[in-house]
């Protein structure tokens, strides 16, 4: 299909009526904008965009017959220069990162359909990869969870050295760093220095995690205390 001058097409793919409607209403706003095909289901939205090649698609995850990530997969196959913004009701760090990674631009939730649609086609129309502020929390509050068990399971492989293991015994037997430091002969100073490095290498926030640590290691008995 030949693109008219100036108008950015767009197909729109979503099994309920309803949405496509409410989509088609919010779009009119932009005069140079164009609904030039609509879908039902996911291997409609493939054949039309193959035979079209709109500017881009606004595509529902959940749609019989083949679902949203596979239909991208798909258009990006048949159209690679279709930009895929995704419409839907997930609230999914993992949701998030798959439509990213089958070549979608976009991520929009259906609850912020009014305020977003208009900026996302925009956006991704651009090239330009947009997430709505709900999504771009969602995906920051996945990628730091993501880094704390990843630093726990570090933390878990790391093994301290005896001189470590010696003092987080005696931390965790409760003996303060002056009792600990004229036990081993070393300064105060240097017990500090120990346990900052031990905390931090076994990424331990707490005595009481360091006494956990101490206890699920066998480095001390829970009867010590």
């Amino acid at each position: 299909m030949v693109r008219a001058a100036g108008k950015l097409r767009i197909l729109v793919a979503d099994d309920h009526e309803l949405i496509r409607r409410g989509i088609r209403g919010l779009l009119r706003v932009r005069r140079n904008w164009k609904v030039t095909a609509e879908a039902a289901n996911g291997q409609e939205a493939v054949a039309k965009a193959r035979n079209l090649k709109p500017d881009v698609v606004i595509l529902d995850i959940g749609m019989p017959d083949v679902d949203g990530l596979e239909a991208t997969r798909q258009i990006r196959k048949a159209a690679p220069n279709t930009k895929i913004l995704i419409l839907t009701m997930h609230e999914s760090n993992q949701m998030v990162r798959r439509v990213l990674e089958a070549g979608a631009r976009g991520y929009v939730l259906k609850s912020d359909l009014a305020s977003h649609l208009v900026k996302a086609v925009n956006g991704v129309s651009k090239g330009k990869v947009y997430l709505t502020p709900k999504v771009s929390e969602i995906v920051l509050d996945g990628f730091l969870n993501a880094g704390k068990e990843s630093r726990r399971a570090q933390g878990s492989q790391v093994r301290p050295t005896p001189r470590e293991t010696e003092i987080i015994r005696l931390l965790a037997e409760g003996k303060a760093n002056k009792a600990i430091a004229a036990e081993l002969g070393i300064t105060v100073r240097t017990v500090e220095t120990h346990r900052a490095k031990i905390m931090l290498k076994l990424d331990l926030h707490s005595l009481t995690q360091l006494v956990h640590y101490a206890i699920r290691h066998k480095i001390v008995a829970p009867q010590t205390f």
